[in-house]
């Protein structure tokens, strides 16, 4: 005798609602640090080092977490995933609000690393209560929600430190978190396991893949200092390389191997990442270079701005990228996903090569960033789309988790480009770059990001329903 499973509940926009609310309070909670680390480093004593390691923590525990988390979903059910997550986020949230000292700040920052698996959980839930083109359009919103939540975050945290205090800029999220969560059990019907439970857990494969993310992480947070230290960058290369090839052996011979290669060689599916990488180095060169130009001194070729205008400034991107995410949907159920990503290309490489020629106003930035942010918003989301409609329901999570990844390893890298750029265009004896530094950044990225058109071409334009 044979059990025959319920289809899945058709949820509305209630829950889908949810979701989103969710994705803006993590995306805030993920972002408050970046814009504070100055007033962090003062109240807390930090080195330069110190501070650099802050800014990364919670990069490294999201590309270690995420297709965790993924993989997990796919296989126990979003929903019941996602809950416990969010539990070890608010947690984490919690205790940074409360962090006397930096060794207490980096658990905090530890455990709210896990909030970037939220987003494939998410991802799982859409694609298994709703029909192909409404996903579409769900993923959309959810991924836009979550870009304009980090963006709020972003423009929140500034002021809400200095007029409260560093502890209320991580509280404040939290709470959004809590109830968030809280809403999304209520209204969000539980999802069937995907994939038998006695299948077991490929704890080797998870290991590896882990130590892969984090040495790459750490090599790529050490690069711009190769200089001054050599042994140690070549040392986590070598490193780097051993995880690889050791998670590579492994996968090929685990009966459930935590990502399955022969999903990960389909065209779909590192089309998508090699595409995400490009457009994220891309916007994250931009969104590095841009405030530190309208920071610099007035005197010169720059604005002088402070901290609160820089946040004003920034707000139309903060809008950009929140729309982005529907719109990106909308347009990929109704055009394919392949048009959403070329025209996301071209105008994101329309803005950068524009900024590198048109820079003097501060209209130019505000506009040439917003559009940035838009591109992006398109690319990402369309690709997030097309990969989570190209694969087996049961690995929508662990699929969109690697597109994910790649996301938060491209936005590193570009961080590091830019960083390494102003660096070494920054003249002896002066602490102001030279204009010229910007230029070749807004360049390179442009330049970057119009190659993947090739790449993009190439896309499939259906995907699996």
């Amino acid at each position: 005798m044979t059990t025959t499973l319920a289809p899945p509940v058709h949820i509305g926009k209630a829950a889908v609602g949810a979701l989103g609310m969710l994705a803006v309070a993590t995306g805030a909670l993920e972002s408050v640090v970046t814009p504070t680390l100055p007033l962090l480093q003062r109240e807390l004593d930090m080195s330069p080092a110190e501070g650099a390691l802050l800014s990364i923590v919670l990069l490294i525990t999201g590309a270690l977490v995420t297709p965790v988390a993924g993989k997990l979903g796919d296989r126990y059910g979003g929903k019941r995933i996602l809950i416990r997550l969010m539990a070890v986020v608010s947690a984490g949230g919690l205790v940074s609000a409360l962090a006397p000292n930096l060794p207490v700040l980096l658990l905090g920052q530890v455990l709210q690393g896990a909030m970037v698996g939220a987003l494939p959980l998410s991802f799982i839930l859409v694609r298994r209560h709703l029909p192909a083109g409404e996903s579409k359009v769900a993923i959309g919103v959810v991924s836009g929600l979550f870009v304009g939540g980090g963006m709020a975050g972003t423009l929140s945290a500034g002021p809400v430190a200095e007029e409260l205090s560093r502890h209320w800029m991580f509280a404040l999220p939290t709470i959004a978190v809590v109830g968030a969560t809280l809403l999304v059990n209520r209204l969000m019907p539980h999802d069937p396991p995907g994939r038998p439970d006695d299948a077991g857990i490929d704890w080797p494969g998870l290991v590896l893949l882990s130590g892969t993310l984090v040495t790459l992480m750490l090599a790529l947070a050490l690069a711009p200092d190769i200089g001054s230290q050599p042994l140690a960058f070549g040392a986590l290369i070598v490193v780097l390389a051993a995880f690889v090839t050791g998670w590579t052996a492994v996968e090929r011979r685990a009966a459930s191997p935590m990502v399955d290669l022969r999903m990960l060689a389909r065209p779909a599916m590192w089309k998508s990442c090699v595409l995400t990488f490009v457009i994220c180095v891309g916007t994250s060169v931009a969104v590095y270079l841009v405030p530190q130009l309208f920071a610099v001194s007035g005197d010169g070729y720059g604005f002088g701005a402070g901290a609160t205008e820089i946040g004003f400034f920034l707000l139309p991107g903060a809008v950009a990228a929140s729309l982005a995410g529907p719109i990106s949907g909308i347009g990929a159920r109704r055009f394919g996903s392949r048009a959403v990503v070329t025209a996301g290309i071209f105008l994101m490489a329309a803005a950068l090569t524009t900024l590198a020629a048109v820079h003097t106003e501060v209209w130019h930035l505000v506009i040439g960033k917003a559009m940035i942010s838009l591109a992006n918003g398109l690319c990402v989301t369309a690709m997030v789309t097309s990969t989570a409609t190209s694969v087996d329901q049961g690995d929508t999570g662990i699929a969109t988790s690697l597109v994910l990844v790649t996301r938060v390893i491209g936005y590193a890298v570009g961080a590091q480009v830019g960083g390494a750029l102003l660096t070494a265009g920054t003249p002896s004896g002066s602490d102001v770059p030279a204009e010229s530094a910007f230029v070749a950044g807004f360049v390179i990225a442009g330049a970057v990001t119009a190659l993947s058109l090739l790449l993009a071409r190439t896309m499939s334009q259906g995907v699996k329903e």
